[in-house]
């Protein structure tokens, strides 16, 4: 058996992920989906004119009961014949997938709950919580400034009894340059004080105070549960340096010493920024889940440029699926064809034997997701 067609047989751990959304989807909703722009895409063009519409006609379409690159409006008729739950559940068991990690904190109308994503794919279904939507969340209760910071620790130690790990998204909301050191009580108080007056007097609850950011993600730390820290590339709201994750350094060297495993998502086009952490901090791990579905054909350079110096013991599978159970599948076809790219092009090369291929192959896709977040114990 070669490499790639063990590859399609291990049962792939996928440790970042989102719910799907239940919605019948017409066409333009469906494209506009594959982009992580918010705005549609020009006239005349359409989201399927992208690498992640290419790999949606060429790796779904087949699961949905098409030939391979159906044309997207017979893809669109398809998907609607079916209905959105039926498209969902065959594109999710199709992944091959025994356990998923779910990040429940971006809320989109009609998402499907955690019961109902395990129902569908047929794998553990395990949830990360995150940390910008407990704070938003106790923001919109009564809880004065100064009780602020406390009670957000206790809520992320209530959270932490059930979740596998928590996430933050301070790359979008104050940048990456977190501070090596837990802000100051007074510090929080004041924060609080001006984020909870300006939610109150404008009605949106989001956490962009950088004091407030810091307090969550130190508030974190102790309980035990890795934190996944998204860098690199996403949506309009994110200004592209401030997600480099070489901006960590100062925390990373700060972590304390039992602290558990910092989780580098995405990372593209940082994606070797973060494998140079992980190969100097060995508390630090990575996926490169986004970047599979955008980058298509070259998924695999970006595997092989990742692994140049990341250890095989730190990278981890992740789709980054949102919304559309399309991007859960296309993560896991995309994912397995790359990583066997890269490492039959190692044993082209005599880099490495057939038996230390089957064995960074079940690392990468599985092994070191259940080791991080200690999943064969629950």
């Amino acid at each position: 058996m070669g490499i790639a067609d063990e590859l399609a047989e291990i049962p792939l751990v996928d440790q970042h992920c989102h719910p799907v959304v239940l919605d019948d989807l017409d066409g333009g909703e469906l494209a506009r989906m594959l982009s992580e722009a918010f705005d549609p895409a020009p006239e005349g063009t359409s989201g399927f004119d992208s690498h992640v519409g290419l790999s949606v006609r060429r790796w779904c379409a087949p699961v949905l009961g098409l030939d391979p690159h159906a044309d997207p409006t017979d893809y669109v008729a398809r998907r609607t014949t079916l209905g959105a739950t039926e498209s969902s559940r065959r594109l999710l068991q199709a992944c091959g997938t025994s356990d998923l990690l779910v990040d429940t904190g971006l809320p989109l109308p009609n998402s499907c709950s955690l019961a109902e994503m395990a129902e569908l794919s047929e794998a553990r279904v395990h949830e990360v919580v995150r940390l910008e939507t407990v704070a938003e969340e106790l923001a919109a209760t009564e809880v004065s400034a100064g009780d602020f910071g406390a009670v957000l620790a206790e809520e992320l130690a209530k959270r932490a009894t059930t979740a596998v790990g928590f996430k933050t998204i301070a790359a979008y909301r104050v940048g990456l340059d977190l501070p090596p050191t837990p802000p100051p009580n007074a510090e929080v108080w004041q924060a609080a004080d001006r984020w909870l007056a300006r939610c109150a007097r404008t009605g949106r609850y989001r956490l962009d105070e950088r004091t407030l950011v810091a307090h969550a993600v130190w508030s974190c730390l102790p309980l035990g549960l890795p934190l996944q820290v998204h860098t690199g590339f996403g949506d309009p709201d994110l200004t592209l340096h401030r997600a480099d994750p070489s901006l960590l350094t100062p925390f990373v060297r700060a972590l304390p010493e039992d602290a558990a495993p910092l989780v580098l998502l995405h990372g593209y086009p940082y994606h070797r920024h973060a494998a140079f952490l992980a190969s100097v901090f060995p508390k630090v791990v990575l996926d490169v889940s986004l970047a599979i579905n955008h980058t298509g054909p070259r998924a695999a350079a970006v595997l092989a440029e990742t692994l140049e110096v990341a250890p095989f013991g730190s990278l981890m599978y992740a789709s980054d699926g949102v919304g559309l159970a399309e991007l859960h599948h296309l993560g896991a076809a995309q994912f397995r064809q790359a990583l066997g790219r890269v490492l039959e092009e190692w044993l082209a090369h005599d880099v490495l034997t057939p038996t230390d291929a089957s064995r960074f192959a079940r690392m990468i896709a599985a092994d070191n997701a259940r080791r991080v977040y200690r999943l064969d114990s629950r």
